[in-house]
């Protein structure tokens, strides 16, 4: 019998400056997301949006931060929601841009907590999102999530983030774009970067089975951050933080089709889709197609796509 997957809507779009990303679960929901799910064995729960919360006074002494009260909001809003759901479930939050997972993944860190075992993290990302509020240039909050997931400082301004994710237990996966204060701030900690260049000379599968590997060994939970972006734009244009040289179609189908081999997620997030920038859906139904596959549908079972 399959397991039982808790979708959460964050319809977030004050992460960053390009509107669009808050018609997101609306989209996964209109390609078909609970559906697909369903066809694999499994049961769906979908809950809805969370709602964002009454705004408290918020600061940062940095002025090019932007929309900071409206982003902390969002993150307790969704930190207890996505704890919650693991009650019942798998959660899968349906963003949104990035800096949802601010949110989601000190949920799934309060919830291993407290069920006394080590949470692990996979990044599948363009970025690295290792800015803090201080350091960013842009104000832009979703390029700080695995920042304040590490327990780096700057973040006063956010609850404490529950049992931080130690380095070793992090890994950015298809890395291509890092701003020169966070690629100094990575070289003071010991986070697995498997940018573009090592999945090119040592392929997708090594790195990333080494990582399960540890997981498993540890007897962790892992939760997996999937943006957008990750994807390369030709097949993925909906995001509005394009960066060319990401994975193929067939590469982020055999990421997937590994990690539901491997049996170890936990939770997921799905993120930066901005169907405004879309072809006709064609993100959004990619990426529901990556969810079936990291559940457990098979190469020969895919179906055929048309987008004439």
């Amino acid at each position: 019998m399959g397991q039982t997957c808790i979708l959460i809507g964050a319809p977030i779009d004050t992460g960053q400056k390009r509107a669009g990303c808050l018609m997101g679960p609306a989209a996964y929901r209109v390609a078909g997301l609970a559906q697909a799910i369903t066809d694999l064995g499994h049961r769906v729960e979908d809950r809805g949006d969370v709602a964002l919360p009454r705004l408290r006074g918020v600061a940062c002494p940095n002025p090019a931060v932007h929309s900071l009260a409206e982003t902390v909001g969002w993150t307790e809003a969704l930190a207890e929601e996505v704890e919650d759901a693991f009650i019942a479930g798998m959660p899968i939050v349906m963003g949104g841009d990035h800096s949802l997972a601010l949110g989601s993944v000190a949920g799934a860190a309060a919830h291993a907590a407290k069920a006394g075992r080590p949470l692990y993290l996979l990044w599948l990302d363009a970025h690295s999102d290792f800015h803090t509020p201080l350091s960013t240039t842009s104000g832009n909050l979703h390029g700080t999530p695995v920042a304040y997931i590490a327990g780096r400082a700057g973040f006063d301004a956010f609850p404490p983030f529950p049992a931080p994710i130690p380095a070793e237990r992090i890994c950015l996966y298809g890395i291509r774009s890092v701003d020169p204060a966070e690629h100094a701030a990575l070289l003071e900690h010991d986070i697995a970067i498997n940018d573009m260049r090592v999945l090119d000379e040592h392929g997708i599968v090594k790195p990333l089975r080494s990582f399960l590997d540890a997981v498993r060994a540890a007897g962790g939970m892992l939760h997996v951050s999937l943006d957008v972006d990750f994807l390369d734009p030709s097949i993925a244009p909906a995001v509005g933080t394009t960066v060319p040289g990401g994975t193929t179609f067939r590469e982020a189908h055999l990421v997937m089709e590994l990690l539901h081999e491997s049996g170890l997620v936990t939770s997921l997030d799905l993120v930066e889709l901005n169907p405004f920038l879309d072809e006709r859906g064609r993100t959004a139904r990619l990426m529901v197609d990556l969810v079936a596959s990291l559940l457990g549908r098979k190469v020969f079972d895919r179906p055929t796509r048309s987008f004439g």
